[in-house]
């Protein structure tokens, strides 16, 4: 099969992959699967498409299609070629405004089309809560629903036309087609006229159409994705109908196992009324939740949403999501998100005061909280990030997707989840409970430890009596998640034995070969074979420098990933995660990947360093460690202080370069060059020895070297004190690269009255810690432990310049430091400059009074560790305290810099591509006017060599702007 792949691969339209490490990456989505590959695709063009398909044919191989791989229930893994279209199949074909419709190509994602359709009033409505990475594609192989589903409806109501390839290479446009027309297709001689031919012929009988319709879930159930969808074909004309007969309908929802798709038309909505308000109500009891769907179902909500007590305790431990539970009162057992919508204040406000009457008559909630604005938007982020959330247990056991696609009529839902509940007693099992309670769906989850044979037992006894309650219930075992492996079994006990046996002769009369993602739907397998990780398996012990006991230990870390890809949001999404993947567009470069890779290397090397992998160094080599992942990943899956902890690892084994060693001891080489700054400097603008030192440094010749800019730790003393005591921290950077701002950060906090401390004598180890020498690391912080525990306190605070360097304390330094107790009392009482000044300005220690009041604007870019450690709102809020100063901050991800990572000849291209998603563009168009602001090194010499321009630190503009 090798042989044949690589003669494949010299004449595929696109690229061809069946090297270990993306076989590896591609073997599992975001359900608990794993099947390994023969080869991972990326087509081009449909002519690559066609050339799979003749190859699968030929060898008796799978394809599977993919695009964001965010499938819950395995659809996206299989044995055979995983083709992969998020890569270049990504075009929005053509718009109609007038008609409202749409024409993209699988790979488009879901909020960047809405993004476009934005200026014109129009929207795609379904909206699932991996909306900003997950692509037309998948929702159609799906049908996907999402929040919006009891407003918009599912993406199965949404498409029109979808161009396909079929099983022979054929090219086929399925659309509405008249009655008259459905005759004409039946006299066509192509496998397309032998597909509406067959399928007439099996649904024309009186008694086939019965026996549908009689194991078919309720007709009110509009989230029912159980098996192929032939009840909806019904509907048409040629079988004493309504509609127009439509093949979409059938192909909505059968997970690319009937045709490949290349193309889709969808029809678009007016988006939704411009005024916007939440009612969060809280509840003691999930039963008293449910009941209350009832009631405020009766009411025009735009989203009904349940998040229960299991899911708000994960986000108390996610730094980014904490944040969002601003409007949370006590500690509910669940909550409901009421979402309203007008077309004016006044009827919304009437809206508003009817649906609070009915909840308040009610009387089952203790509380309801009111959101307007960006508050709605936040809570539904949190809501939002609940499959992440999930994965952020630490230990062996986790929400697993079993039953978590559930869905009855909305009078059933209260008696469904009573006797759910019951089953889960009787077990002893617990569950969580959240979703889509306003359509008769919530993502019900059981906490189980599949690693344990008890584990993988329960896995199939629950997901068995839920199907037999589902069946009591006349609901649909999926509802928006499909059937993948996990509820592809399960399928001839859901609709009956004769309709399987139709749905197997519909695939067969599609694809007579089997090729189109073969075990989905028809002939699966048991639905607890091929996990991810196999039963009875020891999770391995993995000695490492870093302390990972918050996730006991860095395999569990890895396995914290569950392949939500939130990591594959574009660059056009909020947040900073990930800036690799950003520019390459390759799963290879996203934290998914890393953990997955981390994850299997672990498990299966059989070397005596675990970490010494080829694909490993490889899987890493694109993170730029900015630390995104620890926070914005919904399970914290922090890459960063892994990949640190493998480059230690694997140095052990295949020792360390020049290179690695002259960025890793930066500050030595800094500190030789201080001693005579002027010639250094002057031998850095020689253009042949600045040649030299690129070339034997492993630095790329375009990137500028940084001048040596000294700190000579001279300052006055406070003119008039105001009885507090700061010790500033003069880390390495700002010592001998920018020695200025450091004066003006001394100037700035003497003449605001703080008395300093200062000390310059110490290295943070950033640069240590980014290219792995955690010994040296370690060494240091130790120092900085041992020398700053006697003076740092509450009273006295330790405040820092440079964000990567302050941070540190926060971060690596609790894994690192020999004295643990010590080391989380300094990181309690640290804090970045614009931390201490935005805490000082906000309690009136300093005021206005003290700058002047010349107009100025400015624009923000802040540092990654910054944003993933802290937050940007402090740095904004002191460069908006002058009180004619209007700061704005760009909405930018990471600079690309990175420390290190952009200075390097191999990473210089994908540095500036990062720079070129959101950064540079921005600054470009400020004008000349107009202050940049960057408080981090690397940032403000990016910005430098991208732009030209010449961004400042806050500490440097507010001491402008001083009186």
């Amino acid at each position: 099969m090798q042989t044949a792949l690589k003669n494949l691969a010299k004449i595929f339209e696109g690229e061809l992959k069946y090297d270990s490490l993306h076989k590896t990456i591609y073997a599992t989505d975001a359900s608990v699967y794993r099947k390994l590959p023969l080869a991972v695709a990326f087509p081009k063009s449909e002519e690559g498409i066609i050339q799979l398909i003749r190859f699968a044919t030929k060898h008796e191989i799978g394809l599977i299609p993919r695009t964001a791989g965010t499938s819950l229930a395995g659809q996206c893994v299989g044995e055979g070629i995983i083709v992969d279209v998020s890569k270049y199949f990504t075009e929005i074909i053509s718009f109609d405004p007038i008609a409202k419709t749409v024409t993209v190509q699988p790979g488009v994602v879901r909020d960047e089309l809405n993004a476009y359709l934005k200026p014109h009033g129009l929207f795609f409505g379904p909206n699932t809560s991996t909306s900003n990475r997950c692509m037309i594609g998948g929702m159609v192989g799906n049908n996907s629903s999402g929040t919006t589903s009891i407003q918009y409806g599912v993406t199965r109501e949404k498409v029109l036309q979808m161009e396909t390839i079929l099983s022979n290479g054929e090219k086929a446009i399925f659309t509405e087609t008249s009655k008259e027309d459905f005759w004409f297709k039946l006299e066509e001689l192509s496998l397309e006229a032998s597909i509406y031919k067959n399928i007439f012929n099996l649904l024309e009988k009186k008694e086939v159409q019965k026996e549908i319709i009689d194991q078919f879930p309720k007709k009110e159930i509009h989230r029912r994705n159980t098996g192929y969808a032939v009840d909806t074909l019904l509907n048409a004309t040629i079988f004493n109908g309504d509609k127009p007969f439509n093949m979409c309908t059938l192909l909505c929802g059968s997970e690319g196992t009937l045709a490949f798709t290349t193309a889709i038309t969808l029809q678009l909505d007016a988006l939704p009324p411009l005024h916007t308000v939440m009612l969060a109500t809280h509840y003691d009891n999930l039963q008293n939740c449910l009941k209350d769907v009832v009631n405020v179902m009766k009411h025009n909500l735009h989203t009904c949403e349940l998040m229960d007590d299991v899911i708000l305790e994960r986000t108390k431990k996610n730094t980014y999501y904490n944040s969002h539970r601003f409007f949370i009162k006590k500690s509910p057992k669940a909550l409901l998100l009421l979402e309203l919508k007008g077309d004016s204040e006044e009827t919304l406000a009437t809206e508003i005061a009817a649906l609070e009457d009915t909840v308040n008559q009610s009387a089952l909630s203790y509380h309801t909280a009111i959101l307007k604005g960006d508050d709605v938007d936040k809570a539904l982020a949190l809501r939002k990030a609940g499959l992440g959330l999930l994965g952020n247990m630490v230990g062996d056991h986790k929400a697993v997707a079993c039953i978590e696609d559930t869905a009855v009529a909305l009078e059933d839902l209260p008696s469904y989840i009573e006797e759910f509940s019951a089953i889960m007693d009787k077990h002893k099992q617990k569950a969580v409970y959240y979703a889509h309670a306003g359509a008769g769906e919530l993502h019900l989850r059981p906490i189980l430890n599949l690693k344990t044979d008890e584990g993988v037992g329960y896995f199939r006894i629950i997901t068995t009596e839920v199907a037999q309650l589902v069946k009591k219930y006349k609901g649909s075992f999926s509802g928006e998640h499909g059937d993948g492996i996990v509820r592809s079994e399960f399928i001839p006990f859901m609709v009956g034995e004769k309709n399987y046996e139709l749905f197997k002769k519909i695939k067969k009369i599609f694809d007579p070969n089997n090729i189109f993602n073969p075990g989905k739907i028809v002939d699966a397998e048991k639905m607890d074979a091929a996990l991810r990780t196999k039963v009875s398996s020891i999770t391995p012990k993995i000695e490492t420098k870093f302390n990972f006991k918050d996730s006991e230990g860095i395999v569990r870390l890895a396995e914290k990933c569950n392949g939500s890809g939130d990591c594959r949001k574009s660059a056009d999404a909020s947040g900073t995660m990930c800036p690799s993947y950003h520019a390459t567009k390759n799963e290879k470069d996203t934290t998914r990947a890393r953990a997955n890779m981390l994850r299997e290397v672990l498990y299966t090397n059989k070397a005596e360093n675990k970490f010494d992998s080829e694909d490993l160094k490889k899987v890493f080599d694109l993170c730029i460690s900015c630390k995104a992942c620890a926070t914005e990943c919904p399970s914290n899956v922090d890459m960063a202080t892994a990949k640190a902890e493998f480059l230690y690892q694997y140095r052990k084994s295949n020792g360390t370069s020049f290179s690695e060693k002259l960025f890793a001891k930066s500050t030595f080489y800094n500190r030789l060059a201080a001693k005579v700054p002027a010639i250094t400097n002057a031998l850095y603008r020689n253009t042949v020895i600045e040649k030299w030192i690129k070339n034997i440094g492993g630095i790329a010749l375009e990137r500028s070297l940084p001048s040596i800019n000294l700190w000579k730790n001279k300052f006055s003393s406070t003119e008039k004190s105001n009885g507090k005591t700061v010790i500033l921290f003069v880390d390495e950077f700002s010592k001998y690269l920018d020695g200025t701002i450091t004066e003006d950060a001394v100037a700035l906090l003497t003449r605001l009255g703080y008395t300093l401390k200062i000390v310059d004598t110490l290295d943070s180890a950033r640069a240590l810690i980014s290219k792995g020498f955690l010994d040296e690391a370690k060494n240091e912080i130790d120092k900085n432990i041992s020398f700053l525990k006697e003076f740092v306190d509450e009273i006295t605070p330790l405040v820092g310049i440079e964000p990567s360097a302050i941070l540190g304390f926060r971060d690596e330094f609790l894994r690192l430091a020999t004295d643990e107790n010590s080391a989380k009392q300094i990181s309690n009482h640290t804090f970045l400059i614009e931390e201490f000044l935005a805490n000082e300005m906000e309690n009136g220690t300093i005021t206005k009074e003290q700058f002047n009041k010349n107009k100025q604007s400015l624009k923000i870019h802040v540092h990654c560790h910054q944003k993933a450690l802290s937050n940007q709102k402090v740095t904004f809020d002191i460069l908006n305290f002058p009180e004619n100063y209007r700061p704005t901050l760009i909405i930018s991800g990471c600079c690309g810099m990175a420390g290190s990572f952009g200075y390097e000849k191999d990473h210089y291209e994908t540095s500036m591509q990062i720079g070129e998603l959101r950064l540079f563009p921005s600054v470009r168009k400020a004008d000349m006017t107009t202050i940049i602001a960057a408080n981090g090194t690397s940032c403000r010499h990016q910005i430098k060599d991208g732009t030209l321009r010449d961004a400042l630190h806050p500490v440097t503009i507010l001491r402008n702007a001083l009186l």
